[in-house]
């Protein structure tokens, strides 16, 4: 039944690909490059002029900007809004998120692409899964912090904050150990960092207030998407979650929150994502066993204060958890 519903939705997916991709709003990009320059004008329009809006007012608003170019660099990796890797990367290069250089991103996110091993540890970068053996080896009070990232506001207030640890972490480790293109990501990143602080600074607007309570709170942000994107499953359509979302969520991500079709289809830009899913609503659902939010409301409302089961990886096909 499965397969018999996988391809009736690929024979859909075909036939409403085609119609779609021979327009001209598909081939142009047009959303894409509007969306790319909202972001930076906005971005630089807002730092420029924080004097005139107001400490406060300008913060917010960087970090929505901030939270959304993050979401921008997510759709250059996937090779929008053009077809050349290195014109895309460009675009997403000057860190106005301050803690990820582009390049390591993109690896990183690309490896998690591998819908086989999506969620299995050891295999997939972006898994909050842990072996049978690294779990062993946790003290009880990192295993409290685990249990406490995975309640909807630990991954709000906590996670960022493990995240940028275990970036700074490998930028240590990568200069250890002499990984050259690691290493000239991080010395380009830095430098346009180094840059990017010093004209804030000349403006009058204080590093160290973007670094805290704009990065971060922008980088919270994206964990708002992030929760309980992925499970542990053993048929890989359905380890990807399809969330509902109200418009603004959409906007801001970029309609990520359409997980599933995503990595369905990773190649298709993020204007399309939400038509597709539309178009084959309830193949989809079928397809990733219901694995369904009506918003990200839903979350907050179920996890607030309780951890998501995101521990030890329950292991697939066995022994995919271990290299």
């Amino acid at each position: 039944m499965g397969k018999r519903n996988s391809l009736y939705l690929h024979q859909q997916q075909r036939q409403y690909i085609h119609q779609r991709s021979t327009s001209i709003l598909w081939r142009s990009e047009f959303p894409t490059w509007i969306i790319m320059m909202t972001i930076y004008g906005g971005w630089f329009a807002t730092l420029a002029n924080w004097q005139a809006l107001g400490l406060y007012p300008a913060t917010v608003l960087l970090i929505v900007f901030t939270a959304w170019y993050m979401s921008l660099q997510h759709e250059l990796i996937h090779g929008h809004p053009t077809h050349f890797p290195r014109l895309n990367q460009l675009f997403g290069t000057l860190p106005l998120a301050v803690w990820y250089p582009y390049g390591l991103y993109r690896d990183s996110h690309l490896v998690h692409h591998r819908n086989d091993h999506l969620t299995v540890p050891m295999h997939d970068p972006e898994s909050y899964y842990f072996s049978d053996e690294s779990w062993a080896q946790f003290r009880p009070w990192q295993k409290r912090v685990i249990h406490l990232r995975n309640t909807f506001i630990g991954r709000l207030l906590l996670a960022p904050l493990i995240d940028i640890v275990q970036t700074l972490s490998s930028a240590v480790s990568a200069f250890r150990r002499v990984q050259i293109d690691a290493m000239l990501m991080w010395v380009t990143h830095l430098a346009l960092l180094t840059m990017l602080l010093g004209w804030m600074s000349h403006l009058g607007f204080s590093p160290l207030w973007f670094v805290l309570a704009v990065s971060y709170p922008a980088l919270a942000l994206t964990k708002v998407r992030s929760f309980l994107e992925h499970r542990a499953a053993d048929d890989p359509l359905a380890r990807s979650v399809i969330n509902e979302a109200g418009l603004f969520w959409r906007v801001l991500f970029l309609n990520l929150n359409y997980h599933s079709v995503h990595h369905d289809l990773p190649g298709v830009p993020w204007y399309v994502l939400k038509a597709i899913y539309l178009h084959s609503r309830d193949a989809y659902q079928q397809r990733n066993h219901g694995f369904l939010a009506k918003g990200y409301g839903e979350w907050l409302r179920h996890f607030w204060g309780k951890s998501v089961d995101v521990s030890v990886h329950p292991g697939i096909n066995k022994g995919d958890c271990h290299e």
